[in-house]
């Protein structure tokens, strides 16, 4: 099977760089509800020009509706949908579980690809997709050739057929989990699930381990993986059966996008021509060409790596050396003098290109500029470098420091050069067929291999030929004449009977109408099949499937839920008044010793109902292949229930009882509706995106009693596969040889204002940076009260027994109108050490108070 190579288009200049250089789709976002809200973008009137240009040329168009959306959002989010479907688009790009519901009751055949940020790394997430409807996955980037091969066996074996799966295989990495990252929400409201990722990732921070700094050099960007290069294995990727490989990049800029899918395109086209090579043919396809090397490095490039198709190797993951765009390695100072450098070169350089001098410290200015002068030293492997007088602060510049190729000029205009203005310069093959006799006209039939076919015949009879008769090859040379047109022939039948002849004049009309016609097909709309419930009035949808929702019962009194993750917060958080644990530890091997325990306390207090009182347990948030013996163990405690984390959770422990994490980011109705009544989940947490308008409007348009709120917290902000303590507190590649640092440390990573990240592994091997400061939602208490909220959690990381047991103890009273929120959150100020801010709650909502 032929992949489909997906390239991204912020923009219409993008659009047409991607066209021309090969790509089969391109996926782009509108000016709402897409993961990069930072692109140009395009809008809703842009849709029916630009679907029509696309499928003029051959390729398939994708909108982006990859964020979370909220219970107040529904309304616009209806009006998008069914703008969508209407335009022709070919897929929609998709996170939210309601949003997928919603198109459903639209649409029965309209494409969902379930995005990337549904964060699917198993077969099980792959049914779960199905299940909703979904025509495509995008596989979270985490897994590797051996973790896909695992996945497609297992779906292979479905009644519906495998689904088809989609891959990143180029561009920048996201070192955390995509829909797991809530970094730029804890740090600046700012939520990656919404498109306004900040970029944290690629800032520097200090490796502190039990309290000392640990001796790093010039590493300092712990968290900034190299950029992804799939092109390695771009023959292993065909034989697993990926359907689509998807080019990261809808914040960069044409070149970019022009570079990328043409070297691609390139590959793929290298590997399906050597398939296709008579037995025996040599072929070495899955090599890199050296020019394609330097033009990926030079297009855009952190360094570049196969990312986690070959297995996790943290040794490679992040270099750690600088967080930005460096380019073509060219070497190290040598020598400098009188306004120059001499560098032993690796890679070409001439004047023009824009280098940049490596002090190692890329958080500073750094020196650089464009090359006036290259001269090779005689009798020497020296190169003399030269710049402009006054562009380069030589104080700055010294022998050892690395030198980057930043810009090649001639490449950008090369690569300009292949989109720029409206010529048409990449065609898809189209086949014909010619029939006919003498006497009769000449009948020609095309098709572009989308289900087009155009029919014509020709005005005049065929007549029998005494010379030059029409010939296959003669067919060919005046057929094959589709300069300035989307086609290009590919193969030609020709079942013409006995020798004839047809004007050349005759011909040449022939081909040029059935272009015209053929193009013509292409350009009109997708048609797909509306539902009764898309026809009903405008914006009636949402609220008819409200409307489905059972009444539940009056919420009773108020829980306190401890979320515990260490062993010993338990005892202080029953002391306290909690009754509900939720334990999520690093080792799942504790909680049958949790548990037992719980079970002794409870015993020992029996004026705690024992049915009023349960313990829950939490296994790792991400499940990939391979990693069942994890659930086996956490079950193994006999806790009372378990917090659904991913879609494993909720096949594994279907027969159990299950409440879900916030991890199933559900922020609206739809999502939560679907997770309780099709799955059995008892409650769900709300989103940590949410700020209090959004879950008032979430609470006033659903049950409160579906949802746990999280009123105190240390937002968990990356969640990620790279392991920083194997990284960089260990020689290994993974946790076969990296000796389990993180058993033996306390880490956090400190920040450019000082401040200490938590730094926590799962069973797994996953890391989770936790904010340092805690988030309280103290003062919204008396009103989610008010709304029907009963489920409050108050969640810990290493907090000591002493402070678990005094938070607690507040939030209790707080919960029972002793205390009020704004008295809590002035004790929180005083007593918190690590400081307390009221986090993401109050981000946007322009009537309360700044965050402090």
């Amino acid at each position: 099977m032929r992949p489909e190579l997906l390239a991204p288009a912020g923009d219409w200049e993008c659009v047409r760089a991607a066209v021309e250089n090969g790509a089969d789709a391109i996926y782009f976002g509108l000016d709402r509800f897409n993961a990069r809200m930072r692109a140009k973008n395009f809008t809703e009137a842009d849709l029916p020009s630009l679907m029509e240009f696309l499928h003029r040329r051959g390729v398939r168009g994708y909108v982006t509706f990859n964020t979370l959306v909220f219970a107040n959002e529904l309304a616009e989010a209806e009006d998008y949908v069914r703008t969508i479907i209407a335009a022709g688009v070919d897929a929609a790009i998709v996170q939210d579980v309601g949003i997928c519901r919603l198109i459903r009751r639209f649409s029965p055949d309209f494409p969902i690809h379930c995005s990337t940020q549904m964060t699917i790394t198993s077969a099980a997430g792959v049914d779960f997709a199905r299940e909703l409807g979904a025509q495509l996955v995008v596989l979270a980037r985490e897994n590797s050739l051996a973790d896909i091969a695992k996945i497609r066996a297992v779906d292979a074996a479905s009644a519906r057929g495998p689904m088809p799966l989609e891959v990143f295989v180029h561009g920048a990495l996201c070192v955390a989990y995509s829909g797991q990252c809530l970094t730029s929400e804890s740090l600046g409201g700012r939520s990656a699930n919404r498109g306004e990722c900040a970029q944290a990732c690629r800032l520097p921070y200090d490796l502190i381990a039990d309290g000392q700094q640990v001796p790093l050099g010039d590493r300092r960007y712990l968290l900034s993986p190299q950029d992804l290069a799939g092109i390695e294995v771009l023959p292993e990727l065909v034989r697993a059966g990926v359907a689509s490989l998807k080019i990261e990049g809808r914040l960069k800029s044409a070149e970019y996008v022009a570079s990328i899918t043409r070297v691609y395109r390139a590959a793929l086209d290298r590997i399906f021509s050597a398939a296709a090579a008579p037995s025996g043919a040599s072929s070495n396809s899955a090599a890199v060409d050296p020019s394609a090397r330097y033009e990926l490095e030079m297009t855009f490039s952190r360094g570049l790596q196969t990312g986690w198709f070959r297995g996790t190797n943290n040794q490679e993951l992040v270099h750690a050396r600088f967080g930005t765009k460096r380019g073509v390695y060219l070497g190290e100072v040598a020598r400098v003098a009188h306004e120059s450098v001499a560098v032993q070169l690796t890679a070409p350089l001439k004047p023009g290109d824009g280098v940049v001098f490596d002090a190692g410290q890329p958080d500073q200015r750094e020196e650089g500029g464009r090359v006036y002068q290259v001269e090779a030293e005689p009798h020497s492997r020296l190169t003399t470098l030269r710049f402009g007088r006054g562009d380069i602060d030589w104080r700055r510049v010294a022998p050892g420091q690395r030198v980057w190729k930043t810009n090649d000029p001639a490449l950008d205009r090369e690569l300009r050069a292949t989109y720029a203005g409206d010529k048409i310069r990449h065609q898809r093959p189209i086949t014909m067929e010619v029939h006919g006799h003498a006497g009769s006209p000449l009948t020609i039939v095309a098709r572009d291999g989308e289900g087009h076919v155009v029919q014509l015949a020709s005005a005049l009879p065929l007549a029998a030929a005494a010379t030059q008769p029409l010939t296959r090859e003669r067919l060919h040379e005046q057929l094959a004449r589709l300069g300035g047109t989307p086609f290009k022939l590919g193969e030609l039948q020709s079942h013409l009977e006995g020798n004839v002849i047809l004007p050349v004049s005759e011909l040449n009309r022939l081909r040029r109408e059935l272009v015209t016609a053929l193009e013509h097909l292409r350009a009109q709309p997708k048609r797909w099949t509306w539902s009764a419930a898309a026809t009903a009035e405008p914006r009636s949808s949402v609220s008819a499937i409200s409307a489905q929702v059972a009444t539940e019962p009056p919420a009773g009194a108020a829980e306190l839920i401890a979320v515990i993750r260490l062993p010993e917060q338990l005892e202080p958080a029953w002391s306290a008044g909690a009754r509900t644990i939720y334990a999520e530890f690093e080792n799942p091997k504790h909680y049958r010793d949790a548990v037992a325990r719980f079970r002794t306390l409870q015993l020992e207090n029996p004026q705690s109902k024992i049915e009023n009182s349960s313990i829950w347990v939490a296994a790792p948030r991400i499940f990939k292949p391979g990693e069942e013996w994890i659930l086996a163990q956490v079950r193994s405690c006999n806790a009372d229930g378990y917090l659904i984390r991913n879609y494993d959770h909720l096949a594994f422990f279907a027969a159990d009882r299950k409440r879900g994490d916030f991890s199933l980011n559900v922020a609206n109705p739809l999502s939560a509706e679907y997770f309780l009544h099709r799955y059995g989940l008892e409650r769900v947490t709300a989103s940590y995106d949410l700020n209090f308008t959004q879950l008032e409007a979430l609470l006033l348009r659903a049950p409160p009693a579906w949802f746990d709120l999280t009123i105190h917290q240390h937002m968990p902000m990356f969640h990620m596969e790279h392991c920083v303590f194997c990284a960089f507190l260990s020689d290994g590649k993974d946790y076969r040889d990296c000796g389990r640092p993180c058993d033996r440390h306390r880490v956090t990573l400190r920040d450019r204002v000082g401040a200490e990240l938590p730094l926590k592994a799962d069973a797994g091997c996953r890391n989770t940076v936790f904010n340092n400061r805690a988030q309280t939602g103290a003062e919204y208490v008396a009103r989610l009260l008010e709304l029907g909220a009963r489920q409050f959690r108050v969640e810990f990381v290493n907090e000591s027994p002493d402070e678990v047991a005094r938070t607690v103890d507040r939030y209790a009273r707080l919960l029972r109108g002793e205390i009020s929120g704004a008295d809590l959150w002035r004790e929180l100020k005083l007593l918190n050490q690590l400081g307390v801010t009221r986090g993401q709650m109050e981000s946007a909502a322009p009537t309360l108070r700044r965050k402090t």
